[in-house]
């Protein structure tokens, strides 16, 4: 198979050192020049959680060439529509697209390449782009993990050679319940990305915050219902059922999932949200995506999400230029 990975920043930049120190050769495309130029002349470099080096092919898109039967994408989702336009004329008559990204999304990709050549891919862990072709691993090794599936029919044949190549790195397992699957990363994302964004910190210091950690706490339960409503049923992370662990109904309840919390992050707690890096650059950032994603379909179905809809509210002022990633910005939940 013909493979690239279309956005390889952080993540991608770690997914390509690790595929290719197995043998397993990939392009990692991306626009930023100087991250090109590093990784053709030095190679992928990962470092904090693992430490190694490994020479890969790197260009940039309007260097891309021919058709490939697998494309790994993790741009950000600001430009969907128009990366998905670009990408299907390098993507072979039977090629997949297997998107990374966070939130929900699938269904914009398939209404342009078709729902049969779009797979998903929610990812357990988080990485850091410190400088030109260097990335920072912020969660455990044994925390890699992938959940691989499609928005509609189960196609295990369709899967199965994406599964392989990603075994590289980490487990994958294959979800015949994908939406569950998203769920479950929608549900730490936007409680624990969407926090330390708004904060300006990593998801160890939500925890240590016992004001940030209930907010989190809310938002997960947030999104609980949500799924519940929805009729989703959440698929567990790394083998824990989230929803056992986390729902409540009762004060006491409410104090074991908060007490839990921390246990659950600790693979975590070196991880910098990808939306807080890119408001650090100046960059507009996901949150639409992410917490945006559950408050609309949070309103689709009923549910109230007032602490995520005033996370949602509170960073696009940040964008705006009205506050800054801060601490601080707790006092507007009081």
């Amino acid at each position: 198979m013909r493979l690239a990975i279309y956005g390889a920043g952080s993540l991608g930049t770690v997914l390509g050192a690790y595929l290719a120190r197995k043998g397993i050769e990939a392009d990692l495309i991306s626009r930023n020049e100087a991250h090109v130029a590093s990784l053709q002349k030095l190679g992928a470099q990962v470092v904090g959680k693992a430490n190694f080096t490994s020479p890969v092919n790197a260009m940039l898109p309007k260097d891309m060439q021919g058709t490939y039967d697998l494309i790994f994408l993790l741009t950000k989702q600001l430009e969907n529509k128009k990366v998905a336009l670009f990408l299907k004329e390098h993507l072979a008559s039977d090629g997949m697209l297997c998107t990374m990204q966070n939130g929900l999304p699938e269904p914009e990709l398939a209404e342009i390449l078709g729902a049969d050549r779009v797979t998903g891919c929610a990812i357990a862990w988080g990485a850091t782009l410190l400088s030109p072709g260097t990335a920072e691993l912020t969660s455990e090794i044994d925390s890699l993990t992938f959940n691989l599936g499609m928005m509609g029919t189960y196609n295990e044949e369709v899967l199965q050679p994406i599964a392989t190549i990603l075994s590289a790195m980490g487990p994958v397992q294959m979800e015949k319940n994908f939406m569950g699957a998203r769920y479950s990363k929608l549900l730490i994302n936007s409680a624990f990305s969407g926090m330390a964004t708004l904060l300006g910190c990593t998801f160890g210091e939500v925890v240590d915050s016992k004001q940030a950690r209930k907010l989190a706490q809310q938002i997960m339960k947030e999104c609980i219902e949500t799924a519940k409503a929805s009729k989703v049923t959440f698929e567990p992370v790394q083998g824990k059922d989230i929803v056992k662990l986390f729902d409540y109904n009762s004060a006491g309840k409410r104090w074991v999932s908060y007490v839990l919390i921390p246990l659950a992050m600790k693979k975590h707690r070196a991880l910098k949200p990808s939306m807080l890096q890119d408001i650090e650059k100046g960059k507009p950032c996901e949150i639409d995506a992410i917490n945006g994603v559950l408050s609309r379909e949070a309103k689709k179905v009923g549910v109230n999400t007032p602490v995520n809809d005033l996370v949602v509210r509170l960073i696009h002022r940040i964008e705006q230029g009205e506050l800054s990633p801060s601490k601080e910005n707790l006092h507007y939940f009081s």
